[in-house]
């Protein structure tokens, strides 16, 4: 399971690293460069779902990437 994601901001671009809750998504996000408030687009869980390079961790392994309980 990857636990750290990219998140693009759609207003202003900013590229932020960031470490995502594993069993948790991520509703809101304020982006460093601009303050604006992201949430998930429509039809997505999280943030990271919506922005980032990777989905959240509740997605990727309901997709079966994860490997159980830790």
């Amino acid at each position: 399971m990857i636990l750290v994601g990219t998140i693009t901001c759609p207003e202003c671009g900013t590229r932020t690293e960031s470490v995502m809750p594993e069993n948790a998504c991520l509703r809101f996000y304020d982006c460093p460069g601009c303050h604006v408030m992201l949430r998930p687009a429509a039809g997505d869980c999280c943030v990271f779902c919506s922005y980032g390079d990777v989905p959240c961790p509740p997605v990727q392994c309901s997709r079966g990437l994860c490997s159980g309980p830790r």
